[in-house]
Formats: structure tokens, C-alpha cells, sequence
């Protein structure tokens, strides 16, 4: 409102000032004219009366009365206007401060608060999901001592983006203080809360690049280690019908129930992939844990009595915890995958007993009673095996935590034993137990660290 009100006023003032210059020049004192009493020869003289003057004739003013007089009206209306240009900037400077303290007040407390609140859940956001990364780095460090120093030094850079994350929050705190309980210095708080957002900006994308790095990290890491605290895994570096494993267990295999359990890495899946097989010269498939692509199969006492789960084998070379479990009471089969029941089949095999003196396989199916030795150790060909290995069966990639119970194991144990940051090689079966029951690489086979 003062903005366009001060040219009026200057406006004013130059007209006011134009005026008296104009009627200043128009006064011209005229001095070529004189006036004389003149006498003429010869005209006899008469008296003439003089008046008498008025009681109320003013004198007449004379040019620098009149000039004098001008000019103090001059001033005058100069005085006058520049005391009514004082009188309107002060006015309109007054009204203009009135307006923006109302204006601050009216806006600027919402403003402060939104920015706050938003930049405080920001922060909180980011101290969780930094405290997550944070801890995954330090399980991932126990297990690698190869990686050590490159997770001390993500490790390192999130605990100063943590401190970045809390000291904003603190900041953001003062500032809505300062808010509240100052009013006339709202605009102010709200460029240093803008630019404190700004900042937080940064630090949330320079956390999204740190995130990309860690995933990267983590992802190598986890195709590098071997799971569930595992020291050792055994390698099938390629399909082959002369490379599997044979496996001699600690107790006789004349079951009623059982739970075998093991991690599985594959390089490839093709329609039928071995990886633990039990079987004898009577049956060959009295218990088969197989890959089928994406699938896994478990069958006991035969093909006919099959538990299927689709969808639960990774690709990409992804370690994938297996689990099958058989109780002759009721028949029930159930398959698990990475500490979940997938499937689940009644009546399957049931009141069947498993018979001792078979061959125990990893990575083929037995068609060689000679070369393994089974729960008797005899070492001798069974009849009905000499028929040799099929390379299509045979297992590729890497294998570990192989254990066998002669009980069907809780739903609480298989989800601890499928922990792949957890202990559960530690946990080992009685039947057949990782790291202490013997295990005989053949054909190229290897066990690795």
C-alpha cells in the first residue's frame, strides 16, 4: 500500500513546486512608465482640494510585499506536504509491518509444524532401517572374516549417516521450540526448518546409494558363505552318472518315522534331480528327495506315494533349505522349504515299515549296491543294481547340513534348523549327522570350505 502511494506524494510536491516558479515569473515590475504633474504654459492655476482619506483604505502593498508574501505561502504548502508524506509513509510502513506479523502469525506456526513433523518421521525412518543394515553387517562379519574389512568400512560410513539422522532430529526439536514461544521470528525459523529438510534430503539419498551398495555387499556375501553356520559343504562340480556321495549311518535304517533335512545350492535343475535317496535290491525309491525345476518332490516306499510343492527351488544359485518328514502311524508325508510346510499328504505309505541293508546316496539314485556302503557296510553288489547311475539324476552344485532323525521333528525345530544366519549345523541328526556321520565323495566330488 506504500509502495504505490509515495509516487502520488512526489508527484504532489513537484506540481506544488512548478506552480510557484509560474506565478513568480508572472509578476513583472514595470518601470518604463512614469507619471509627472505637468504644467502647462499659460493655463492659469487652480487649486485643487485635496481628499480626505478614507477610515478604512489599506495601504497599497508594494512588489516585495507581495513577493515576501508569496513566498512564505510557498513554504507553507511545502511544509504541508512534506509533512503529509512523513505523516503517510509512516502509516503505510506501520500497516505494512501489521500485515506481515499477521500473516507470519497465521501461516508461518503451520508451516514450522508440518516441516517438523515430516522431517521428524523422516529421520525415525531412517535410524531404523540404518539400525537394521547395521545389524545385519555385524552377523554378516561373524560368519566372513574375508569381508571383514569391507563391512567395517560400510558399517563405519552408516554410523555417520546414524549421527547426521539424530542430529537433525535435535535440530528440528529447537526449532519448533523457537516456533512456539516466538511468534515475530516464525519467517526466520522457517528458512533454517527449509533449509534443514533440504539437508535431510541429502542425507536420505546419499542413504539410497548406501542401500544399493550394502544389497550388493550382502548378496555376494550370501552366495560366498554357506548357511547356518556350516563349516564345510560337499561340491558336485557337474552332472555325471560317476559322481555322487554315499553316506553310512550311525544307526540301522528299520524306521517307522524319520526327518531328513539339508541345504541345497543347485547350478541347474532338470526334470528329475537327486538329492537323497534310500533304497534297496527289494525297491529302489524307499525314500527320494528330489528337485523337479521349481518344484520338490519327497516320495516313501515308492513313486506312487508322492508329496509335491511347486515354486519353492531359487535360481541364481540361492541356498534353499529342504526338509521331508514320514510318520507310519497315520501315513502322513509333509515337505518343508526354508522353515514352511509347502505340502502336506495323508495316508501315504502307512503302517509301512523301512526296511534295514539299503544304500543311502546323496546327489544320484543307487544302482550300484557295491560301491556304497549301506546301514549292513557289506560293500557287496545287491541284485537288481547293476544296471549303473544316469547321469540326467545326477546332482550339480553344492550341498550341506545333511541330517536324518528317526523322528518327525516340531514345526519350532525345522524353522531353526532353516535359519540361513542361524546355528543349525549345529544341530545334528542321530540317524544321520553333519560333520560326524561318514560321508564318501566318489567320482569328482568334494567336500569344500
Amino acid at each position: 500500500m506504500f509502495l504505490w502511494r509515495l509516487p502520488q506524494a512526489a508527484c504532489l510536491v513537484l506540481v506544488c513546486v512548478s506552480l510557484t516558479l509560474g506565478y513568480e515569473d508572472d509578476i513583472e515590475v514595470n518601470y518604463g512608465d512614469s507619471y509627472y504633474n505637468e504644467i502647462t504654459e499659460g493655463e492659469p492655476l487652480e487649486p485643487t482640494a485635496t481628499p480626505a482619506p478614507g477610515p478604512c483604505k489599506a495601504t497599497d502593498m508594494t512588489k516585495w510585499d507581495k513577493l515576501f508574501s508569496m513566498l512564505e505561502n510557498s513554504q507553507m504548502r511545502e511544509n504541508m506536504l512534506l509533512q503529509f508524506s512523513d505523516d503517510i509513509i509512516k502509516v503505510e510502513l506501520g500497516s505494512l509491518r501489521g500485515e506481515m506479523l499477521r500473516f507470519v502469525a497465521q501461516y508461518g506456526g503451520a508451516c514450522g509444524v508440518a516441516v517438523e513433523t515430516a522431517g521428524r518421521r523422516m529421520s525415525m525412518q531412517m535410524e531404523a532401517r540404518l539400525r537394521e543394515s547395521m545389524e545385519h553387517l555385524r552377523q554378516d562379519r561373524s560368519t566372513d572374516a574375508v569381508n571383514s574389512a569391507g563391512n567395517s568400512h560400510q558399517e563405519k560410513l552408516l554410523q555417520q549417516l546414524l549421527t547426521e539422522v539424530r542430529t537433525q532430529a535435535i535440530q528440528l526439536i529447537k526449532l519448533e521450540n523457537i516456533c512456539l514461544s516466538n511468534p515475530e521470528a516464525k519467517g526466520e525459523n522457517l528458512q533454517q526448518e527449509v533449509a534443514s529438510a533440504e539437508m535431510l534430503v541429502a542425507v536420505v539419498t546419499e542413504l539410497a546409494k548406501t542401500r544399493a551398495v550394502l544389497e550388493l555387499a550382502l548378496k555376494s556375501a550370501q552366495q560366498r558363505h554357506l548357511p547356518a553356520g556350516c563349516e564345510t559343504a560337499l561340491l558336485f562340480p557337474m552332472r555325471s552318472r560317476r559322481i555322487f556321495s554315499s553316506v553310512t549311518p550311525d544307526l540301522p535304517l528299520s524306521l517307522s518315522s524319520f526327518t531328513v533335512c539339508l541345504w541345497a545350492k543347485p547350478v541347474s535343475v532338470s526334470n528329475r534331480t537327486v538329492l537323497f535317496s534310500y533304497g534297496t535290491k527289494r525297491n529302489p525309491y524307499e525314500i527320494q528327495l528330489l528337485l523337479s525345476g521349481t518344484r520338490a518332490l519327497f516320495t516313501v516306499g515308492g513313486e506312487a506315494h508322492l508329496v509335491e510343492a511347486r515354486g519353492v527351488v531359487k535360481g541364481g544359485g540361492v541356498w534353499t533349505h529342504l526338509c521331508g518328514a514320514w510318520s507310519s502311524e497315520q501315513g502322513i508325508a509333509s515337505l518343508w522349504a526354508d522353515g514352511h510346510r509347502v505340502a502336506f499328504t495323508p495316508g501315504v505309505a502307512e503302517g509301512h515299515m523301512l526296511p534295514d541293508g539299503g544304500s543311502l546316496q546323496l546327489g544320484q539314485e543307487k544302482n550300484d549296491g557295491g560301491v556304497s556302503g549301506g546301514s549292513g557296510g557289506s560293500g557287496s553288489q545287491m541284485p537288481g543294481f547293476e544296471g549303473g547311475f544316469d547321469a540326467k539324476l545326477a546332482f550339480a552344485g553344492k550341498m550341506t547340513g545333511v541330517n536324518m532323525w528317526d523322528r518327525v521333528l516340531t514345526e519350532e525345530e525345522i524353522s531353526q534348523l532353516a535359519l540361513q544366519d542361524g546355528e543349525g549345523c549345529e544341530q545334528r541328526g542321530n540317524v544321520v549327522g553333519w560333520g560326524l556321520t561318514e560321508i564318501v565323495p566318489h567320482g569328482g566330488a568334494q567336500f569344500i570350505n
